[in-house]
């Protein structure tokens, strides 16, 4: 039975993600943590999960604090703390503020919480996460983040939509930035096991429109109701039981990748990856060419991001982990 913490828990989406993790069987535990100040809330927060496992029967214990050394013990971290992101601003424009202050936490995670995972949340994620994985000081397959996970699963029921089947005949995936250079893999999209492409009907699939509405939904969600919930709370949920589950799912998330893609790598970005109880470890894939030049480019561009980042918060390395 595990432990997990949810570092931001008086966020919306922090909240969520705790009542999305309270229904895993796994969990013993869920602390939520605020910075100092914010006990009231979080204490209103525990107060009503409390009642509606009452309501549900969940088993679960409900701790809260403002004291980062109540995360020793964790198993899991899910780090959601940071600036939210204005609909005018793109997920990169937060990369400064929020790096500053996950940087800061990584440093005082790793040396409180050794055992435990991390799962960054905090946007723009892809940069966020390497900047935990460095300053954690923990091993790449222990840091990951939501990345491109909850954008392959608004692709799929966007598919499935278009093809008038059940969402759960269809499996695709969207690789690189959780972001605008997002990479939808054509070439690994299947429909009752059947390649897209070899469906007649694809050429009539609108797919600029699709993926349009793929790389906008979290602003459009963001600008009519102010914040993205439900989607990243149960897509948080989702990961955090494949590990404590030791499931052994592939599932695309944002991850330190070497030479897994056509030997593109150095940097943390949105890969298919096996995920069980040891960690997060990227799979070796080939993709088609187009695919391939894509990837590279939204890998540049995170790469880019991602030094300047570290160069700012005056990181003595040069290289990366």
């Amino acid at each position: 039975m595990a432990k997990v913490a949810i570092v931001g828990a008086t966020g919306r989406v922090g909240q969520y993600a705790a009542l999305s993790i309270s229904r895993i069987p796994y969990v013993r535990e869920i602390q939520l943590y605020g910075r100092p100040g914010s006990e009231p809330f979080l204490e209103g927060v525990a107060r009503d999960l409390i009642d509606s496992f009452a309501a549900t029967g969940t088993d679960s214990l409900v701790s809260w604090s403002s004291d980062i050394a109540d995360l020793k013990g964790s198993d899991v971290i899910v780090f959601t703390a940071g600036v939210p992101r204005r609909p005018e601003q793109s997920r990169n424009d937060l990369a400064l503020e929020n790096a500053r202050i996950v940087s800061d936490f990584a440093v005082k995670i790793g040396n409180i919480a050794p055992e435990a995972f991390i799962l960054m949340v905090t946007n723009p994620v892809d940069i966020m996460t390497h900047v935990a994985l460095r300053y954690s000081g923990k091993k790449p397959n222990e840091v990951f983040g939501l990345g491109t996970h909850l954008d392959s699963m608004r692709l799929k029921a966007a598919i499935a939509s278009s093809f008038k089947v059940h969402v759960s005949e269809v499996h695709t995936r969207i690789i690189g930035e959780h972001g605008d250079s997002m990479v939808p893999l054509w070439s690994a999209t299947t429909i009752g096991g059947i390649q897209i492409t070899n469906l007649p009907s694809f050429t009539r699939v609108p797919i600029e429109e699709i993926m349009h509405h793929v790389k906008s939904s979290g602003q459009q969600i963001i600008a009519s109701k102010g914040s993205t919930v439900w989607g990243p709370g149960e897509a948080i949920a989702t990961l955090v039981r494949t590990i404590l589950g030791n499931e052994n799912r592939i599932l695309t998330v944002s991850a330190f990748i070497k030479a897994e893609v056509h030997n593109i790598g150095d940097v943390c970005i949105g890969v298919p990856a096996r995920i069980n109880r040891k960690g997060v470890y990227p799979v070796p894939i080939r993709i088609e060419p187009p695919e391939v030049r894509s990837f590279q480019q939204s890998v540049e561009k995170i790469r880019n991001i991602t030094q300047e980042i570290f160069s700012i918060l005056q990181d003595g390395e040069k290289d990366f982990p």
